[in-house]
Formats: C-alpha cells, sequence, structure tokens
C-alpha cells in the first residue's frame, strides 16, 4: 500500500504522545513480525480503548479503499485513546525511494497526527534487515480529530463492540507489555 503521501516540510521531531508512541510503535513491531515471518502485511488498525487493544485488518484492492476502510473504523472508534494505522510502504529520501513499514495515527481532537516507520531492506535472497529504530517521517492526517476524549463519552455511546467483545489472549497484555518494554529500554539508559 504505498499510494499515500505524508508531507514533512519540517526537521523537527515533535512531541508524540507516549501512549499513542507506544501503541505506533507496537503496530510496527507486529507488521515486522508478519514480515519476517514471509507473511504479507494487510492494513490494519490498532485502538486503546480502555484498557483493551483491539486490532482490525483493513483489506482492499487499492490503497484508498484500504485507507477509507481505516479511517471509517476509526472515526467511529468513541472512547478510545489513540489509534495507529499500519501499512507497508516507502518513503523518498534523500537517497533515494526506501521500503518502510509506516504507522499512522493521533489521539482525540488533535488537528493532526504523526507517521512514523520502520525502513528495511531485502537482500537477494529475500532476507529482510530492519533499521533498529522507527524514525518520525512527517505529519499525518488524525482520524480522530472529531472525535472527543474518552473520559468525555458516556458508557452508553461508547461502540459496544469494544465493550464486551471477549478478549482476544493477549489484547489487553499488548499494552501492558508495551509499557514494560518501554519502562526497561528507560531503566538501560
Amino acid at each position: 500500500m504505498a499510494d499515500r503521501n505524508i508531507e514533512n516540510a519540517s526537521t523537527e521531531v515533535p512531541e508524540i504522545p507516549e501512549e499513542l508512541e507506544r501503541v505506533l510503535v507496537f503496530a510496527l513491531d507486529e507488521a515486522k513480525e508478519k514480515v519476517e515471518g514471509g507473511e504479507d502485511v494487510i492494513p490494519f488498525t490498532t485502538l486503546v480503548v480502555k484498557d483493551n487493544l483491539f486490532l482490525e485488518s483493513h483489506p482492499g484492492d487499492s490503497a484508498e479503499e484500504c485507507f477509507e476502510a481505516a479511517e471509517k473504523n476509526v472515526r467511529g472508534a468513541r472512547g478510545a485513546n489513540c489509534y495507529a494505522f499500519c501499512y507497508d510502504g516507502y518513503i523518498e529520501t534523500d537517497d533515494g525511494v526506501k521500503d518502510a513499514l509506516i504507522a499512522e495515527g493521533g489521539v482525540p481532537g488533535a488537528e493532526g497526527g504523526y507517521a512514523i516507520a520502520y525502513l528495511y531492506e531485502v537482500d537477494d535472497d529475500g532476507a529482510f534487515t530492519f533499521e533498529s529504530e522507527a524514525a518520525y517521517i512527517g505529519e499525518a492526517p488524525n482520524f480522530m480529530e472529531n472525535l472527543k476524549e474518552p473520559v468525555d463519552y458516556t458508557e452508553e455511546e461508547i461502540d459496544e463492540r469494544y465493550l464486551e467483545e471477549e478478549e482476544e489472549p493477549g489484547e489487553t497484555d499488548a499494552v501492558e507489555e508495551a509499557d514494560e518494554a518501554a519502562a526497561a529500554e528507560e531503566e538501560a539508559e
């Protein structure tokens, strides 16, 4: 899904909200696992609602279809804290076009979103080599721009599927694991 254009007119990396950054990196790690396992990355969203993490795939015949499905899913996510929309694409750099796993995301009410990526190369044998850290690549649309903060929604306003859906093994744990990994990284530094 490479037909997206993310603008980056600035060389400064903005302060990304902490929970959003964790979700963006989590989405990239999920996509990286798929690629390393020989699977295609079907564009997907991750939504944080309360203490749960929901993943939903958005297959389509074109990049635009995937984008529209993801946008529709996120725009209706009343009560969500943040989201990431992840896909396999490419980035134009000073050194030419680079393959990348890209995660865009945002938080409720913010005017714009953020996009980060893992750049990667594929050798002649089909082996993938990823950059060790995600790079900020620019501003992205925020599908949650018109949503209120999660605490401003009543239980009745939050979509039932986010309140009553049975938890898949590891869904809640994924956010907690991302928190623990970030804490361990900070301690190591």
